[in-house]
């Protein structure tokens, strides 16, 4: 005789790794997680080309701008992820982000010029955008609830891939001078993706309602992100000062004009008073704000320890890889107590790693010991980003019960997410300079400056697990 109060087979084995991964199911991840990671690698990728792109076409005084333009770019573009979706659903939003990224990376390769070249790069950004912001959008709408936190895993797992496979790809690409070819890479693997998600997403419409363009709170926001990007660019010092305080004040100004208007761009409830998802939203900021430190770890590696570029690179990958196999696990935990932990054990762990980082910073570190120590603790900062990181990002997704505003809380995630970036990049790079050529005191400027940033997290997520 069956008991009913024994789960079915088949729901069991729905709830895992295995359903997700296959059918349908597989087709969808595959589009979301390429997504993420063509934009993620593309970061890294084209730093790893940028010195034989200059020796080629010339434009030496555009160096940050390639990088800078990508990013700008993305930022806007990500923030018409929900609304693409409700228009005309995932199929025409994953294609035509797909094809853009396609023409853009195509214009990269046949440049004849920089200045051609940062015009591929913002198309490249645009669709970039638009593919990061669909990997954890479409999740809530594409696929049944259980499996929110394996796929928000598997889609955040591929900003460390990124970092990870980034480099060294495009290290490989400029070592044989095929910069060229490797933009045409891009390209057809972007178009080839472009086809999967027309099949994968066949039959998926949107609501055909468009939205209005929130103009009063879009004008602040990508004014902030162009004026924080640009203190990346502008000399150092003061100049970059006032670059970053501008764009502090304009996201004030756009948080103000969010809180006072019925078209916003992040969901109304943000902005709710005893409202948990402004907290969840910090909290993604505090992490993604850590991630950034893995920019710079090489370079103190090879400075500090005198370390290869190679085993530079690798303590780079640390975070990364802890990061990665931590989330992981994580999303097969189910109770929600132990969620809860992990959520706030997450933040705790990566500021501890990080603080332990700074402080076992040494000026000629080349004590095997040392260098191992500094693995342990850019390991523990990666399993707090990975205990964390999927958790929250369904903490976001569970959020409403609104289609509509359930899908712009899952994009505003990459919203979050890129922001943190832009910031945490700007603040770093000023605390480089802080440092006044002595690579030890830059070193432990940037990682304690991070860290500060990072403890923000310990509070916020404190704040959104106990409400």
């Amino acid at each position: 005789m069956h008991d009913s109060t024994m789960p079915d087979h088949s729901e069991i084995t729905a709830d895992k790794w295995s359903d997700l991964l296959s059918g349908r199911h597989l087709a969808i991840v595959l589009v979301m997680a390429s997504g993420v990671l063509l934009y993620a690698m593309n970061l890294y990728f084209t730093a790893a080309l940028l010195p034989s792109i200059v020796a080629d076409i010339g434009g030496q005084q555009y160096y940050a701008w390639v990088t800078t333009a990508f990013v700008i770019a993305a930022i806007v573009a990500s923030l018409f992820v929900s609304r693409t979706l409700q228009w005309k659903g995932p199929a025409f939003a994953y294609v035509m982000a797909f094809i853009i990224f396609a023409i853009g990376a195509g214009v990269n390769a046949l440049s004849p010029s920089m200045e051609l070249l940062l015009v591929g790069r913002v198309v490249q950004g645009v669709g970039g955008g638009l593919l990061a912001g669909l990997g954890y959008a479409v999740i809530r709408a594409a696929l049944p609830e259980r499996h929110w936190a394996r796929a928000t895993g598997v889609v955040s797992a591929m900003w460390g891939f990124g970092t990870l496979f980034g480099p060294s790809l495009g290290g490989v690409f400029a070592e044989f001078g095929l910069w060229r070819w490797s933009y045409g890479v891009l390209a057809i693997t972007a178009m080839i993706f472009a086809l999967i998600a027309q099949r994968a997403f066949a039959g998926t419409t949107g609501s055909g309602h468009r939205s209005p363009v929130p103009v009063a709170s879009l004008i602040p926001l990508i004014l902030a992100t162009i004026a924080i990007s640009l203190s990346a660019v502008v000399p150092i010092g003061v100049p970059t000062l006032i670059s970053v305080g501008i764009g502090l004040v304009l996201l004030y100004l756009f948080v103000l004009v969010e809180r006072r208007t019925n078209n916003t761009i992040l969901p109304h409830m943000t902005y709710r008073r005893g409202n948990t998802l402004k907290w969840v939203y910090l909290t993604v900021a505090a992490l993604s704000a850590g991630v950034m430190l893995e920019n710079f770890i090489p370079l103190f590696g090879q400075q500090l320890a005198g370390l290869s570029p190679l085993l530079a690179g690798l303590l780079g990958a640390v975070l990364s890889l802890a990061w990665v196999i931590a989330q992981l696990f994580v999303v097969s935990v189910k109770s929600e107590s132990g969620q809860r932990r992990a959520m706030r054990l997450g933040p705790l762990l990566l500021s501890a790693g990080l603080l332990g980082f700074g402080l076992l910073l040494q000026a000629d570190s080349n004590d095997i010991f040392v260098i191992i120590s500094w693995v342990v603790v850019l390991a523990i900062a990666g399993v707090g980003i990975g205990l964390a990181w999927p958790l929250l990002g369904v903490a976001a997704m569970s959020s409403t019960s609104d289609p509509a505003e359930g899908g712009k809380a899952a994009a505003s995630i990459t919203i979050i997410q890129l922001i943190a970036f832009s910031v945490t990049s700007a603040l770093a790079g000023t605390l480089m300079a802080a440092g006044n050529d002595a690579a030890i005191d830059a070193a432990r400027y940037v990682t304690f400056g991070i860290a500060l940033l990072t403890v923000i997290g310990i509070f916020s997520a404190g704040i959104a697990v106990k409400k």
